[in-house]
């Protein structure tokens, strides 16, 4: 957990965590000069994959740098925590609600709305997208799949669909990705309470365990994207599962080894710059593809942060209301709207990369989602300290 100091002076120390907006855009310039100065070094380190049926279909430079993303909030888990999260009852329930009843449906909605609709003639009516084959599927060049068809592109098969769709599926695979490691960042600088957010990051680790694969599966199947079940099911067991056991069974063995007070003291402190360094070598990777496109239309990131932030915006008053008439106290309705607003990018991008491919609109968008993330939450933590007083203590 994050250690408490005075309530007042809660702020974020690392300059990692403190200047991210920063950071994250000089990736996304740093990854679009790569693109035009070296445009085979992305697509090289891509292509050191682990297939299925001579499908690619884990990008293991991707994986490595996920998985020290995801690594350090799993290894920062109490589990025996999760139990005791029960006796919490409306806050947990009302988070749970939120994030797996509302906001995945409410995401799919306005992304819909905007991009497939308000936004469409912006984007290009007839703007396509190349995305990869869904794993375990061989159909001929020229056949259908959903909105797709199947073409050939340097001797490989590939699913040409509609540019919109290819961001309406990154924006679905960020509405059903609730809370991130960095939600316990948000939760800290609004003054709120730690434990609760750090349990309810526990128990949406373990319920996306079920819930990712089955609502992924469910939206991109109704807006009529190419995707398999195996491979949202896979995209959960290698990115979630394998970080969670991770953190588990290494918390346990450096808990006996070196006991908790090198752990927290020492051991956590050295993960925070080795995840968002993961997640910035990401970032490069991801632009160095996208270069070309940002290039030629510029705005492409503003349609897709459109739906993204109003999404982000609807969850966290939503949220925000419904402690207010639960009549939660301050420290608890916080960390429920935050928690409900926030998204755990990490997966949401690894599972793009994963189904659509390095270089496809869907992964571009779960970027746009990390591109925002940080200034619309560090907003929100103001709105929350501003209005405090609204909530019994």
């Amino acid at each position: 957990m994050i250690p408490c100091g005075e309530q007042d002076e809660r702020k974020m120390q690392n300059p990692f965590e403190r200047y991210l907006t920063l950071w994250v855009g000089l990736c996304i310039l740093a990854g679009i000069a790569l693109g035009k100065i070296a445009p085979g070094i992305a697509q090289k380190l891509d292509s050191f994959s682990l297939s299925v049926n001579g499908a690619p279909v884990v990008s293991i430079p991707i994986a490595v740098c996920l998985f020290f993303m995801m690594y350090p909030i799993m290894v920062k888990i109490d589990f025996g925590s999760v139990i005791e999260a029960g006796k919490s009852g409306k806050p947990v329930l009302l988070t749970l609600f939120i994030n797996w009843c509302i906001k995945p449906f409410t995401m799919y909605g306005i992304a819909l709305l905007f991009l497939g609709v308000l936004l469409r003639g912006v984007i290009g009516t007839e703007a396509v997208d190349l995305v990869k084959m869904p794993f375990g599927l061989d159909l001929p060049v020229g056949a259908e799949h959903g909105s797709g068809l199947v073409v050939l592109q340097n001797g490989i098969k590939m699913l040409q669909i509609p540019l919109w769709r290819s961001y309406f599926a990154g924006c679905i695979l960020l509405g059903i990705a609730p809370c991130t490691a960095m939600v316990l960042v948000w939760g800290y600088l609004a003054r709120g309470n730690d434990g609760l957010t750090l349990v309810m990051v526990a128990i949406n680790s373990l319920t996306m365990l079920v819930l990712y694969g089955v609502l992924g599966g469910f939206l991109l199947g109704v807006g009529k994207l190419p995707i398999p079940w195996q491979a949202l099911l896979l995209s959960v067991g290698v990115y979630v599962a394998l970080p969670l056991f991770a953190g588990y069974f290494s918390r346990k063995l450096i808990l006996k080894v070196k006991g908790q007070e090198w752990f927290y003291t020492r051991f956590l402190h050295l993960l925070t710059p080795i995840t968002i360094t993961a997640l910035l070598l990401t970032l490069v990777l991801l632009f160095s593809f996208k270069g070309e496109v940002i290039l030629s239309n510029p705005l492409t990131i503003l349609w897709i942060a459109i739906p993204l932030f109003l999404q982000t915006i609807l969850i966290f008053v939503l949220g925000y209301v419904l402690a207010k008439l639960l009549k939660l106290p301050y420290k608890d309705a916080a960390p429920v709207a935050m928690i409900g607003a926030s998204n755990h990018f990490e997966v949401a991008i690894a599972t793009a990369v994963m189904l659509f491919g390095l270089s496809s609109g869907a992964a571009l968008a779960t970027v746009v989602g990390v591109l925002i993330e940080v200034p619309v939450m560090l907003m929100l933590v103001g709105f929350c300290k501003r209005t405090q007083f609204i909530f019994k203590q």
